[in-house]
């Protein structure tokens, strides 16, 4: 299984409920209002950790949720804002909302932040609604419900040098020979099930490598490791093309992987390539090695031999991609798109109304986060919400649209009876 993919629920606290408090000092026996605010739920954010590189760690754990806001009180004391969650993950990642496909953003740089889910806001206490005709009104709101959906984290490996060839290339065997990783390995296709990160150092230099899983034909379309595969190569500054030596026709498995490069994004095909043949160890490899370097040779590529197996040839393969990291420009982390929070532009006092076997339903988001925030147990706030649907238009909707006493209505998750 892949751990550079992973679907997560993320839940914004709720509001604070809002306080009904009157004041009763001393000398004061007929005091107004002072029933605090609720404080705002806390949001969800997706942030960049530096010292991630993996996405394992959703594997246990799939639902995050922030804390509510705490309550108001008397005195017109407000509540206290929820505590935020925040959820740490590898530099690279790609957070997508997982119902729409909708890229929410791409996290490059240390310390980037989104907002995933924000926090519902605080519920108003009784001294908000003091008015001349009502003046110790008993009304307050509930606090409003934290957003709550599903994303989707895809993790785009963030390197200097990309390992890349068919299956069985040998390409974990390469990076535990040149780095303290150890991948796990063994003598047959598809070892590597995700990207395994190795620290490198060549003549004082320092680059962090990846052997990133085999390729296969048709991978553009997903076939095999297919896009997962892709999303690595995208970030890697230069890659090395493992050929295999035990392969029957190795320059024909670099074609093959080349043309998967160039079909799924032009830009792959043009990184810097370092081709080289692996498995010298292997006495036919050796023997077939001048005539694949006059091959590769007379197509004016340049091509090195190595052995994983016993390292040879591979500090030599080191040192020519520390030089040629070097020649390169630093790069710009490419970003898709950096959408922080995108809201849909609608109308809050638009709404809907349907009809499904009897009961009548309301769609709005006005009209839904007002349902939500009443409580329905203090008669004044009932009464305060009939006069909402009164003033929005509501009720005079659901009248045109049939509604008799004692049907059902629901706006959001609140069911009502019509009387």
């Amino acid at each position: 299984m892949f751990f550079d993919e992973a679907k997560i629920h993320v839940q914004a606290g709720d509001g604070g409920r809002g306080c009904i408090s009157f004041r009763r000092e001393k000398y004061v026996p007929m005091g107004g209002p002072n029933g605090g605010n609720g404080g705002g739920g806390g949001d969800v954010y997706v942030v960049a950790n530096r010292h991630l590189n993996t996405l394992l760690s959703f594997k246990r754990q799939r639902h995050f949720k922030a804390k509510r806001g705490g309550h108001g009180l008397g005195k017109d004391m407000q509540g206290k804002r929820g505590e935020h969650c925040l959820i740490q993950v590898p530099p690279g990642t790609v957070v997508r909302d997982d119902e729409t496909g909708e890229l929410i953003a791409d996290l490059v740089e240390v310390g980037q932040r989104v907002l995933a889910a924000k926090g519902g806001r605080g519920g108003r206490g009784n001294h908000v609604f003091v008015t001349s005709t009502n003046q110790a009104p008993r009304i307050a709101e509930k606090g409003e419900p934290g957003q709550e959906r599903w994303i989707r984290l895809e993790m785009k490996l963030i390197a200097d040098v990309g390992i890349i060839g068919m299956p069985n290339a040998g390409k974990s065997t390469l990076l535990a020979a040149v780095s303290a990783a150890r991948p796990k390995i063994a003598d047959y296709p598809f070892t590597t099930l995700q990207p395994n990160l190795g620290v490198v150092e060549v003549d004082n230099r320092v680059m962090v490598m990846a052997d990133i899983p085999g390729l296969i034909e048709g991978a553009h379309t997903g076939a095999g490791l297919g896009h997962q595969f892709l999303r690595h190569v995208e970030r890697t500054r230069v890659l090395i093309h493992l050929l295999d030596g035990n392969s029957e026709q190795p320059l024909d498995d670099m074609q093959k992987i080349n043309s998967e490069l160039e079909i799924y994004k032009t830009i792959l095909s043009r990184k810097p390539q370092i081709v080289v043949l692996n498995k010298l160890d292997l006495t036919h490899c050796r023997e077939r090695w001048p005539e694949i370097k006059r091959e590769v040779e007379s197509q004016g590529l340049q091509i090195l031999a190595i052995s994983g197996v016993t390292g040879e040839g591979v500090q030599e393969l080191l040192r020519q991609v520390a030089k040629l990291l070097d020649t390169l420009p630093e790069e710009v982390p490419i970003i898709e798109e950096m959408v922080v929070f995108r809201p849909h532009e609608e109308d809050e006092n638009t709404f809907e109304i349907e009809e499904r076997d009897g009961d009548f339903y309301v769609f709005g988001k006005k009209i839904e986060r007002i349902a939500a925030m009443t409580e329905w147990s203090i008669e004044e706030n009932v009464d305060r919400f009939q006069r909402i649907l009164l003033a929005t238009g509501v009720w005079e909707a659901l009248e045109e649209a049939g509604i008799q006493p004692d049907d059902t209505v629901y706006i959001g998750d609140t069911e009502l009876q019509w009387q």
